[in-house]
């Protein structure tokens, strides 16, 4: 495992050097730029499409918006707000906190045109269903000379898009406060998880749908008043976070002080790992949403970064910086540690039941990723059963260590995010296109 451990810690550090943070950025802004500042322009009308002002249970798709959202969401929204947040404030100190919401804002313009891209180069597959994704805008978008690119994407995807993170910190937790082995967590989400995704993405779609929002609530009330309990110093704490952003201190090693780089890189890192916006992860999801309009799953997909790095992890990160949570091996303790202390005598309680449903939403939405990506390398029938290696997995991945885990799955998204990027980028002409059609047919009172 020692000898896993070191190929992994160096293909992360060549994955994720300077050159992949920069795309992400520098992407970022072309598409906000380019777009006009979509995200800002229009959100009273993405909020209109997604409480189902435009649905057509017609259209081509399998879910409708409000599910597809879920669905992302219930991927996104999960331990990387949580436990994700807490490694990347222990490694790169608070600056970290800076650089994430950098890469929220910018991540609402590529979700929106990743997304977008998503719904506007759609396949049908063996079942004659609608599929969408990365793989697919690459594929179809791009044509055949670009296919190794749509190849290189779906097999990073079926690593990247294991549910290994989420078992594993789920299992440390409930080991280290509740006693509960490893292995026996890691068997029953294999039991839980194997029920719901068995019944494909419909029923994803309405198992997410009822738990997101219940999660999302319990969260951000549970954060909020930890917050405002410590009003007085979350001024001081934004400072913090400003004034370390370009080099701060690490919460481990004694106080080290770490060089922009490192809070930079692991800002990013962090941020990719918990909204997932250029990794490709989302615009599958969307993808699968029924619609004729693919401007309207981008407008709805740009929502994700906002509520999940800007809003969430922004709520994890004051709590632990407030209540001065002492770094611990597993980030996931260290964030519970913090409600712990901010809540006394019923945080752990909480973030307990908070973490099993992030932990299992997440779960259950990965598998619809790493499907999707079995089954277009090797068609719909023999990808299939790619399932019951996702399935088998979440034990295995339980009694594993973090940061094998962690490095594994960085990597995976790093080698992830070049075909979506580079892809979204060669097709952006064709989204501003559309885009401009949308909204001057919307402008002129087209609804449908």
């Amino acid at each position: 495992m020692q000898y896993l451990d070191s190929i992994l810690s160096r293909a992360v550090d060549i994955a994720w050097g300077i050159p992949l943070v920069v795309l992400l950025i520098t992407a970022g802004v072309y598409f906000t730029i380019v777009g006009r500042f979509v995200p800002f322009r229009h959100l009273k009308h993405a909020v209109n499409i997604l409480r189902g002002k435009y649905d057509n249970p017609d259209d081509p798709g399998e879910i409708n918006h409000f599910q597809a959202l879920s669905s992302a969401l219930s991927a996104t929204i999960g331990m990387g707000n949580i436990s994700g947040v807490a490694i990347g404030i222990t490694i790169g100190g608070p600056g970290a906190i800076f650089w994430m919401w950098v890469a929220g804002i910018v991540g609402m313009s590529t979700k929106y045109f990743t997304c977008t891209l998503a719904c506007l180069y759609r396949k049908k597959d063996e079942c004659g269903i609608e599929q969408g994704g990365p793989m697919y805008f690459i594929e179809v978008g791009l044509g055949k000379y670009f296919k190794p690119l749509a190849i290189m994407f779906a097999v990073c995807g079926m690593v990247g898009c294991l549910a290994l993170f989420q078992v594993n910190q789920l299992s440390g937790l409930l080991e280290n406060d509740w006693g509960i082995g490893k292995l026996y967590t890691g068997t029953a989400c294999m039991l839980a998880v194997g029920i719901v995704i068995l019944g494909g993405i419909v029923r994803v779609g309405q198992v997410t749908s009822r738990i997101v929002p219940v999660m999302f609530s319990v969260y951000v009330i549970s954060a909020l008043y930890i917050i405002l309990s410590n009003a007085s110093i979350v001024p001081g704490l934004f400072k913090t976070i400003i004034a370390s952003a370009f080099g701060g201190e690490a919460l481990v090693g004694g106080g080290t002080a770490i060089v922009f780089k490192e809070v930079l890189i692991n800002g990013i890192k962090r941020a990719a790992f918990s909204n997932e916006a250029g990794i490709g992860t989302a615009p599958m999801a969307h993808g699968a949403a029924k619609t004729n309009e693919p401007v309207r799953e981008g407008l709805i997909a740009m929502l994700g970064p906002f509520l999940d790095t800007n809003l969430v992890c922004t709520m994890t990160a004051l709590v632990i910086l407030a209540t001065g949570a002492v770094p611990q091996e597993d980030g996931v303790v260290m964030t519970v540690n913090a409600f712990e202390h901010g809540m006394p005598g019923m945080g752990r309680y909480v973030m307990t039941l908070i973490i099993i449903m992030f932990s299992i939403s997440t779960m259950i939405s990965y598998s619809y990723y790493s499907l999707k990506c079995s089954r277009y390398l090797f068609g719909y029938k023999f990808g299939s059963y790619y399932v019951y290696v996702y399935i088998l997995s979440l034990p295995v991945a339980a009694v594993w260590s973090q940061d094998i885990v962690i490095n594994l799955l960085d990597t995976s998204f790093a080698l992830m995010a070049i075909p979506t990027l580079v892809g979204a980028l060669l097709l952006s002409p064709n989204v501003i296109k559309a885009s401009r059609d949308y909204f001057a047919r919307l402008k002129s009172g087209f609804r449908e």
